[in-house]
């Protein structure tokens, strides 16, 4: 079971990794006036994608796979991984927001500014907290 956690907890930081420099890339590319730079982010936005989704998926099958050996027992009883669990979906619905966005760029079509981005960015970091704090504080 330690592997196992192991394991989860470097997917979880090949994925937050993405979380946190995926939208940077949309700052910069949002700022982007050449073509050349801004096939050179859509290059970048692509390929970090897949590694930060390989990175998501492995931490969401380690995580149900040790959330497995002790659910029925932990969920009624364990508020901490009602909430922890509520931001793991964020960050997923997150994820799934910059995957749609990674397009939007790629075909020409983004309409928000570097500005945006910036401020969207702070999101992971937000959740990121609450999960440590839920996981390793317990509070409830």
């Amino acid at each position: 079971m330690l592997w196992l956690k192991a394991f989860h907890i470097i997917l979880m930081v090949t994925w937050f990794a993405g979380l946190f420099y995926l939208p940077r890339l949309f700052v910069y590319h949002a700022q982007a006036v050449d073509r050349i730079g801004q096939d050179r982010f859509k290059t970048m936005e692509r390929k970090l994608l897949i590694i930060m989704s390989i990175g998501a998926v492995g931490t969401v099958i380690t995580g149900l796979w040790l959330l497995g050996g002790w659910w029925a027992a932990a969920l009624s009883t364990a508020g901490w991984l009602h909430v922890k669990l509520t931001c793991v979906l964020a960050l997923i619905a997150y994820h799934l927001w910059m995957w749609r966005t990674v397009r939007v760029f790629a075909a020409d079509s983004n309409r928000r500014s570097d500005r945006f981005y910036r401020m969207i960015n702070e999101i992971p970091a937000l959740l990121l907290v609450a999960i440590v704090i839920m996981v390793v504080v317990k509070p409830f």
